[in-house]
């Protein structure tokens, strides 16, 4: 596996493979090296992954545990989602009213970071499994706000004019369990994302492989994400996903994963690793450019695929209608070699 693989090369200590859950595809190491690396360049602009080791780019964090968060984050009101299992699938709230029979594996709670702390501290591991998912916002106490300033902006600044990236979107907090499981789904953002306390393993795979995921449809609360259960995949219904390959590392205190636009990423706090915690750096992507390049992109044609679902809800005004039509398209008539 790529993970043994960057651990036996040295770069990464404090884990070991028995913290590792098990699956059945196979894996590519994410390219590590310096912020400096020629290399890291090219990977960039060509919409790859790259672990940077030397950023500093949330250096004044990396002081962060639950008892300095607890301590100085402030009053402020988290969302917190509950879940019975370690998985904890994205839904979209807004979306729930398309699917009447839609029912989330998690829920959203609000609580203090206080009330966050308590609750942890009085589970056991039958228990249900908590993970902070909270915006960064000015709620925030003073000495975060320091800490916060003193992120190294002047790198991150050069890097969304570089790449001619959009605006910073958010910088979202994440503090998790143990074993705690984000599955595989794409954001249509770029990302960097910066580890901060304790090692979280990191499983991409690339936009050319949007046929193996099955996502679910866009009018779906869990739009973008996959429906394939990784850990007990259904060849029947996904016969493609037996073609999977991902792009894997383990990330600790000051790694920064560069985690590139409808990139799908399935990301994992270790086993018996203790308490996790992340901030990601949100950037809109570069603009359209005024003159398209073909042939097109595997970003450009998921994009593409996006709108029509959505153009095609709006048309029809029932979200449910959208795969039959497809369907009906497409049978016999594109679904077949034609002489």
């Amino acid at each position: 596996m790529a993970a043994e693989e960057q651990q036996q090369s040295g770069d990464t200590r404090g884990w070991s493979e028995a913290q590792l859950r098990n699956y059945t595809f196979a894996t590519k190491a994410i390219p590590r090296m310096s912020h400096s690396d020629p290399r890291v360049d090219a990977l960039i602009d060509n919409e790859e992954p790259v672990v940077l080791t030397d950023t500093n780019l949330v250096y004044p964090a990396l002081k962060w545990d639950l008892e300095y968060l607890q301590e100085n984050i402030g009053d402020g009101v988290f969302s917190v989602y509950v879940a019975k299992t370690h998985k904890f699938l994205y839904y979209d709230e807004k979306k729930m009213s398309n699917f009447k029979n839609f029912k989330p594996k998690s829920r959203r709670e609000e609580m203090k970071f206080s009330e966050f702390v308590e609750t942890l501290g009085k589970i056991d591991q039958h228990d249900e499994r908590y993970y902070l998912q909270q915006t960064l916002n000015d709620t925030v106490g003073k000495k975060i706000v320091l800490d916060f300033l003193g992120f190294n902006w002047n790198w991150a600044n050069k890097q969304q004019t570089k790449w001619n990236w959009g605006q910073l979107t958010s910088n979202l907090l994440l503090v998790g369990m143990e074993g705690n499981v984000t599955p595989a789904h794409y954001d249509e953002q770029q990302n960097f994302f910066a580890q901060i306390k304790g090692y979280k393993r990191c499983i991409l795979f690339p936009p050319d492989q949007f046929d193996c995921l099955y996502p679910y449809p866009v009018h779906h609360p869990c739009d973008r994400q996959s429906q394939v259960d990784f850990e007990n995949p259904d060849y029947e219904r996904f016969p493609n996903f037996r073609n999977i390959v991902g792009y894997e590392t383990v990330v600790g205190p000051g790694d920064v994963l560069h985690i590139p636009m409808y990139w799908w990423h399935h990301i994992e706090s270790l086993l018996n690793g203790g308490i996790t915690i992340t901030v990601n750096f949100w950037y809109k992507g570069a603009p359209t450019p005024k003159k398209i390049e073909y042939p097109l992109k595997s970003h450009q044609k998921v994009a593409i695929m996006r709108n029509i679902e959505k153009m095609l809800g709006e048309a029809l005004g029932e979200p449910q209608e959208v795969g039959p039509l497809l369907r009906m398209m497409i049978k016999g008539r594109y679904d077949q070699p034609y002489s």
